[in-house]
């Protein structure tokens, strides 16, 4: 390794390798005082790797000539090389010539070799190893923090830290305070020489007073540490090893111990369980033996589960025993006699063979003593559910209802009374098993057979007095079904006819008492038709009522003559004799008065009529007026006659003669007034509504009025702009040309050929107007036919003519277009060329020259508007007149 290029200040480490030496060559009774002179002849440098080393270098030369000297430096370098160590740059003559830089460098490659690099910390060496010892052995101290070998030891507390933690009766950690770095420093480097036989290395004031200590001194001073706890170490591990073993030892005899213990007590319970499971005295009561049941059931469930569960955990505890035993190097745990798992296993297996003869006999003598008392409970079961059953059935088998039951009642209470022979019928197995029952408990001799007797005989006679009330009750039932059938087709009949004629008359009366809403004449025409066919009618609807009134009376004939006890009325229908003709008298009332509204409301439609003939007749007068007059002011906005003061003279008479239609308005207004009094909606007389009207005339009056304000601006344009009369005309020719729907306003494709017609070339210079067409001309003709063109700056004009983006150019734009385009006006540019005059040339102004050049309020005009000029031959207070001046032009923001 390279010791001496990496350019640090070897000589500050003097006094820490000095030491360091002196604690080596102190145990062959020698020391150092200064490292770079007593070195120099190589005798003590040799005896310094002897004691290191532990092994004999070759005979030194005793000579005092340089030779000699270098003779004994090159034998401790050649020994240095054979542990592996590459020596660079460091020769035997720089030794000899007392280099301090060299020699510090060898003692540095010494202490690494022999006191460091054979530090080995879990897989890590030499550098890493100690840091990393370094960090296990302070980490349970607070602030102390080793990540390194020079400012991690600043603070002292990382050197007071190792102490603690193998001689804790050296120091008092817990006085140690991390901003007193001296004390902490001078304490572990005193307490280190005293009791640790560690010489002191380091300087106390110059660790803490360098911002960086230096990280091979600190590795040398920590690794004295290393060496002088390892031996400590080596002792711990010991002990360590011995517990280990011990502590195996003893686990292993516990669980010897708990394995004889739980093998004993598992023996002896089964011992006293065997002769219980064995004892096979029969008992003569149901009970007791479902009480030996009952305990049975008690040690499956409470006493015998525990008992599995100790025999698995002493097999698995035996299993266990003997794999430690094995991996520990343990004879094999051999128990005492009876208790082998084999001897537990065979116990075990006589106990549950015990057990499944004991169960066996418990159900058997269960079932034998079950027998006769599941008969006795049987007869009781079935004769307590038959006298339960039949409880009542008497009395309601007496009864007499159907007397008083309409005929669905009746047809109920067949039904109902068939479900119950049904049931009836059923009931005969369960009795002949009661009966059945009782002679079998008589044949085994059963104790109450007297009392089981008597009441099979009392169910028995029950039983056949059921069976004559059930036939007479149905004879009963059917013989009034009969009769009330009779009454119920009459009832049926009556309600089938009197439903859909009572909902006639209620229709007829809700069609008489019906308002009507009527607007022509046809429809009254049509009501009063239809009301006379209704008329037509009434005869056979009368008759109707006469036959539905017969049926209800023959079923008043029946009921006395049979003296039938009717529970109510017709269940078909709640509609009454009495409702029918109550409703038929109304509708004889109200037939007269729908006579009378159907003739007051045909005179009122025949007024109505006139009423939407006088106002048709106007309204199919004044619509095509004001349509014709709207067409007339259009061909005269299109039209050129005269000088605009002409044209405008010329709108202005027909504006009068249009104000003078007013009163036929007017007229018109007040028959529409009549017709809403009327509550008329519509006129077949007319397309015009009054509505459409009154919206013509306002957009006449409209038009009118926005084509005089055109040409009065036209007027403006003209005296404003320097137009003569003769540009004039030709805009409005052109215009008037490509205006092919009359509309008044030019599309984009409109707009264009119209521009390249009066000379204007889109594609190329927009401020060529030559009157005539040359090549580019030509050329901006044909595009305007459907070929290509520069749609850049046909874009930018329709921006101007066109701002809302409507798609379409009036002419009124057109002419303030053309306008801009003829005359002479200023643009950007030369306000601009007028800004550097006043500037004297520069592309800048200041303050003083606006003031000086221009009145008073238009100075501060621009000053309060001009942005600063940041051009690279600005000056303070420079003001930017070129972005003023498109701004000024809206070509860019002011």
């Amino acid at each position: 390794m390279d010791v001496v290029g990496d350019g640090e200040r070897w000589t500050d480490r003097k006094e820490t390798f000095t030491a360091w030496c002196n604690s080596h060559l102190r145990k062959a009774g020698t020391q150092i005082e200064n490292i770079e002179e007593d070195f120099r002849d190589g005798l003590k440098l040799m005896l310094l790797l002897e004691v290191i080393s532990g092994e004999r270098l070759a005979k030194p030369e005793r000579g005092k000539m340089r030779v000699h000297k270098i003779s004994n430096v090159n034998k401790a370098l050649d020994f240095i090389a054979s542990k592996g160590v590459k020596l660079v740059s460091i020769g035997a003559e720089e030794i000899v010539d007392g280099n301090v830089k060299m020699t510090l460098g060898m003692i540095w490659t010494i202490i690494l070799r022999f006191a460091i690099q054979d530090i080995s910390v879990e897989e890590t060496s030499a550098k890493e190893g100690l840091l990393l010892w370094c960090q296990r052995k302070t980490a349970p101290y607070k602030n102390v923090n080793i990540q390194n070998f020079h400012i991690s030891w600043k603070d002292g507390l990382g050197f007071c830290a190792l102490i603690h933690r193998h001689r804790p009766e050296l120091i008092d950690y817990g006085k140690l305070r991390k901003d007193d770095p001296l004390t902490n420093l001078n304490t572990a480097f005193d307490v280190a020489e005293k009791y640790l036989d560690i010489p002191k290395m380091l300087d106390a004031e110059d660790i803490v007073g360098t911002a960086r200590p230096d990280e091979k001194a600190i590795m040398t001073y920590v690794s004295s540490f290393y060496h002088a706890f390892s031996g400590a170490q080596k002792a711990e591990t010991a002990a360590n090893r011995i517990c280990k073993v011990l502590a195996v030892n003893q686990e292993n005899e516990q669980l010897m111990e708990d394995y004889e213990k739980l093998a004993s007590d598992l023996l002896e319970w089964i011992r006293r369980t065997i002769p219980w499971l064995e004892n096979r005295l029969p008992e003569n009561t149901m009970h007791a033996m479902q009480q030996k049941l009952e305990d049975f059931r008690d040690y499956r469930r409470l006493h015998k589960p525990p008992k599995v569960q100790e025999k698995c955990q002493l097999e698995i505890n035996f299993n266990t025993l003997q794999t430690k035993l094995r991996l520990s190097n343990r004879p094999a745990f051999m128990p005492s006699e009876g208790r082998m798992v084999s001897d537990i296993n065979n116990a075990w297996g006589c106990l549950e063979q015990a057990e499944k003869g004991y169960e066996e006999w418990l159900l058997n003598e269960i079932r034998r003593l079950e027998r006769l008392d599941h008969l006795a409970e049987k007869f009781r079961q079935k004769a307590s559910i038959h006298e339960a059953w039949t409880d009542g059935k008497e009395a309601m088998l007496r009864q007499k209802d159907y007397e008083t039951a309409t005929l669905s009642e009746i047809k109920a209470l067949l039904k109902k009374h068939e479900a119950f022979e049904s049931d009836l019928a059923a009931h005969q197995d369960r009795v002949e098993q009661i009966a059945a029952i009782a002679q079998e408990l008589n044949e085994l001799d059963y104790y109450d057979s007297p009392s089981v007797n008597s009441r099979c005989q009392k169910i028995c006679d029950q039983w056949d007095n059921l069976g004559a009330l059930t036939q007479k009750r149905r004879e009963a039932l059917e013989r009034t079904e009969k009769l009330l059938e009779t009454i119920d087709q009459l009832y049926l009949e009556y309600a089938k006819r009197a439903a859909p004629f009572n909902n006639w008359m209620e229709g007829a009366m809700e069609d008489l008492q019906d308002t009507f809403i009527v607007h022509t004449i046809e429809e009254i025409q049509g009501l009063t038709t239809a009301h006379e066919q209704f008329k037509a009618t009434l005869p056979d609807a009368d008759k109707e009522r006469l036959a539905i009134l017969g049926i209800h009376n023959e079923v008043s004939k029946i009921v006395q003559t049979y003296h039938v006890n009717m529970a109510g009325t017709n269940p078909y229908t709640t509609i009454t004799p009495q409702e029918i003709n109550g409703k038929w008298d109304h509708v004889r009332q109200l037939v007269p008065r729908r006579d009378q509204a159907l003739t007051e409301e045909h005179a009122r439609q025949q007024h109505n009529e006139r009423l939407r003939k006088q106002f048709g007749a106007q309204a199919n007068v004044i619509g095509p007026w004001i349509q014709t007059k709207m067409e007339e002011i259009g061909r005269i906005s299109i039209e050129m006659h005269g000088t605009l003061e002409d044209q405008l003279s010329h709108l202005r008479q027909y504006e009068k003669s249009i104000v003078n239609y007013k009163p036929k308005i007017d007229q018109l207004e007040g028959d529409h007034q009549l017709i809403q009094e009327a509550l008329i909606f519509d006129n077949k007389h007319t397309n015009y509504t009054m509505e459409h009207i009154r919206v013509g005339w306002e957009q006449l009056l409209t038009t009118i009025a926005r084509t005089i304000n055109e040409v009065e601006n036209q007027i403006l344009t003209r005296d404003a702009k320097g137009i003569s009369q003769e540009q004039m005309n030709e805009f409005r020719a052109s215009f008037n040309h490509f205006d092919r729907d009359h509309s008044g306003t030019l599309g984009p494709e409109e707009f264009k050929a119209c521009l390249i017609s009066l000379g204007y070339d889109i594609g190329n210079d927009p401020q060529k107007k030559t009157g005539m067409m040359d090549t580019d001309d030509f050329r901006a003709c044909l595009i305007s036919m459907g070929y290509n063109m520069g749609e850049a700056e046909f874009a930018r004009i329709m921006s101007i003519v066109d701002p809302n983006r409507l798609g379409v150019v009036t002419f009124q734009a057109f002419i303030d277009f053309m306008s801009r385009e003829t005359a002479d006006t200023d643009t950007a540019d030369q306000v601009m060329a007028s800004f550097k005059i006043l500037a004297g040339d520069k592309n800048y102004i200041t303050v003083d020259e606006l003031r000086r050049e221009l009145p008073p309020d238009q100075a501060e005009y621009c000053i309060a508007r001009m942005a600063p000029y940041t051009g690279p031959d600005a000056v303070p207070g420079a003001l930017d007149y070129m972005s003023f001046s498109t701004a000024l032009y809206g070509e860019s923001d002011l």
